[in-house]
């Protein structure tokens, strides 16, 4: 058996996902009422969080 409430954020995250397009649709709408144009605000993309380490393929303390 599976708690109701373990599977609640599973169903929340497609919603969350989509409130920007929403909040979007609701302002475009508010805007064409009164006449004005809205354009949609640019988003930076979705970065990760976790920067890469630096490369040490590069170094010249090779001994030969």
């Amino acid at each position: 058996m599976v708690c109701l409430a373990c599977l609640l954020p599973l169903f929340l995250v497609p919603i969350v996902n989509l409130l920007p397009l929403l909040f979007d649709s609701i302002m475009a709408r508010v805007y064409r009422l009164f006449g004005w144009e809205y354009r949609k605000p640019e988003r930076a993309p979705p970065a990760c969080p976790i920067k890469p380490s630096a490369s040490k393929t590069g170094t010249s303390n090779s001994v030969s």
